[in-house]
C-alpha cells in the first residue's frame, strides 16, 4: 500500500490525553513503544498536553500517535493546526480508543477511519489477515491471528481505506457488523491504512490490555504501522 513505507520516522509524538474513559494500559504502552522506538532508531516524545499540538511543534514529527485518547482532546485552533500538519504530508497512527475521540470533528473521523460504537466483554477472537504485504501484518503467520482483547464495534467507517485486519464475528460474541450469511470477512475491519488529505493514516483497534504491550506479535504490528 503506497501510503505506508517501510522506512521508520525519525521522530514521533505519542499523544495520550483523555477527556473520557482512561485506559490503565497507557503507561505500559508508552514504555513499550519507547523500547521499540529505541531499538529501531526512532526518537519518541510523549505528551498529554494539547498545547503541544501546534503548527510549529508538529513540524518536528514524521508521525503523531494518538494512544488510547478519549473524548474531546483538542480545541478548534489545535484541530486546525493538526489538519494543516496532515495536509503537509504528516503521519497519523491511532491505537485502540483513538476512535473514541473527537466525535464532533468530522475531519478527524475520516482520518482515524471510524468511530467507536461499543464493545462486548473482553474475550478471545480470530482476526483475518487481509493484507500480507503490509509491514504491520506480514510478520503474522498464516491467515489468522487468534488473541484476547477488547473488540470494538464501529460507526461511520471510512470506505476509502485498505483493510489490514478484520475480525471473524463467528469466533466471539458481541460483534454487530456482519450477518453470518454474508461470508464477507471485510464487514468488520480491525486495522487499516490509507492516504488522507495529503498525509497518511494507520489505525489498529487492538491494544486495550496491558498484556498486549508484552506481546511481540502485537508490538511488531505497531512498529509496522509506524
Amino acid at each position: 500500500f503506497a501510503a505506508c513505507s517501510d522506512a521508520p520516522p525519525a521522530r514521533i509524538l505519542v499523544f495520550s490525553k483523555t477527556a473520557g474513559y482512561r485506559h490503565d494500559c497507557i503507561p505500559t504502552a508508552n514504555a513499550a513503544l519507547r523500547q521499540i522506538c529505541r531499538a529501531n532508531s526512532i526518537m519518541m516524545d510523549t505528551s498529554e498536553d494539547a498545547s503541544d499540538i501546534n503548527e510549529k511543534n508538529l513540524r518536528r514529527y514524521a508521525s503523531v500517535v494518538f494512544l488510547c485518547t478519549t473524548g474531546d482532546v483538542l480545541n478548534p485552533a489545535q484541530e486546525t493546526d493538526f489538519e494543516r500538519y496532515i495536509q503537509a504530508g504528516g503521519g497519523y497512527m491511532g491505537i485502540h480508543s483513538a476512535t473514541d475521540t473527537e466525535y464532533g470533528w468530522h475531519w478527524y473521523g475520516g482520518l482515524v477511519g471510524g468511530y467507536f460504537n461499543g464493545h462486548p466483554a473482553q474475550q478471545n477472537a480470530t482476526l483475518h489477515i487481509e493484507n500480507h504485504d503490509h509491514p504491520a501484518t506480514r510478520h503474522l503467520p498464516g491467515n489468522e491471528w487468534k488473541r484476547w482483547d477488547e473488540w470494538y464495534n464501529f460507526k461511520d467507517l471510512n470506505p476509502d481505506v485498505t483493510v489490514l485486519l478484520s475480525i471473524d464475528e463467528t469466533s466471539y460474541s458481541g460483534g454487530t457488523h456482519c450477518s453470518q450469511a454474508t461470508g464477507n470477512s471485510l464487514c468488520h475491519p480491525m486495522s487499516w491504512c490509507h492516504n488522507y488529505d495529503g498525509g497518511r493514516g494507520f489505525y489498529t483497534a487492538l491494544g486495550h490490555t496491558k498484556e498486549s504491550y508484552a506481546d511481540p506479535l502485537f508490538m511488531q504490528h505497531l512498529l509496522g504501522g509506524l
